[in-house]
């Protein structure tokens, strides 16, 4: 029998039940399988994929939206591959197609590698920022600022849902109430008994990921990865607004070192939602 071609293969909503296949997908294109992560955001979000007639995922992605849950307020798009043996034959055009007409009139963002960056600015992304990915041990030292940092509660998650709504921009409470089983570590600062930022730090292969990382300023996001590391050690990975000079600078100082800059692009706004002097880090740059 002839091979279906790519154009006629259907697009489906994936599953937990998919997990695997994902994690094989991106071992494929030479990524970590990163099972933990494709798990949290094929239960937070929405997963998309397109199956070979050979077996197993030609395409997939991962949408996960915000805001209220009828009329969401932004949606992020992350995951993105396509097996190498599909590669440059217009599939993943096809399933990103599918994807911003099925999202409507929802915003849409996405971190962008350089070599993604130009499909998404044929289908109508701009490119509204960028992240830095640093990586390394990290190591203390220096006169890091006296903020009180401690362990995060169950008493603490309204505090945090309001702080991080507000940094965010809409509400993310099916994220952020995910993380305490996602995460190995949840932190929070505080002052005169007040939550003035909270970090997480997760594990993805051999580093932990700080994310996200959401502060009043960058002596309380200092203080949070500072305290997250102190519990730690594995290497520390996190993707840091350009904007925040000041955090990257000290961040390098302390061994954390330059990996990769990624475009952050939208769709349907000019900026995203929110308050970006708060807004340190993503969760995960595939979810926004």
């Amino acid at each position: 029998m002839p091979t279906p071609s790519l154009a006629s293969l259907p697009i489906r909503r994936l599953t937990l039940r998919d997990l695997a296949a994902c994690a094989d997908l991106s071992q494929d294109r030479g990524w970590p399988r990163e099972e933990h992560k494709w798990g949290f955001l094929l239960t937070a979000g929405k997963g998309y994929g397109i199956d070979g007639p050979d077996g197993g995922l030609v395409s997939a992605c991962v949408v996960t939206e915000y805001g209220p849950h009828e009329h969401p307020a932004l949606a992020a798009i992350g995951m993105v591959l396509v097996a190498e043996r599909h590669a440059r034959q217009g599939v993943g055009r096809r399933l990103m197609r599918h994807v911003v007409s099925a999202m409507g009139p929802t915003p849409l963002t996405l971190h962008a590698t350089p070599n993604g960056r130009p499909l998404y600015e044929e289908l109508g992304f701009k490119v509204t920022g960028r992240a830095e990915m640093v990586c390394g041990h990290f190591t203390p030292g220096g006169a890091d600022p006296r903020v009180a940092t401690r362990a995060a509660t169950a008493e603490d998650l309204a505090a945090i849902l309001r702080l991080d709504e507000q940094a965010f921009g809409t509400d993310r409470t099916h994220i952020v109430t995910r993380l305490p089983a996602f995460a190995d570590q949840l932190r929070v600062a505080e002052e005169d008994g007040r939550i003035i930022g909270y970090a997480a730090a997760w594990p993805n292969m051999d580093t932990h990921v700080v994310g996200p990382l959401i502060a009043r300023d960058t002596a309380v996001a200092q203080a949070l990865i500072a305290s997250l590391a102190a519990h730690t050690d594995r290497p520390l990975r996190t993707d840091i607004d350009v904007r925040h000079e000041e955090l990257l600078v000290w961040a390098k100082k302390r061994g954390l070192a330059s990996i990769a800059f990624n475009s952050v692009m939208a769709y349907g706004i000019t900026e995203l939602p929110g308050d970006w002097t708060r807004r340190f880090a993503p969760v995960t740059v595939a979810a926004g």
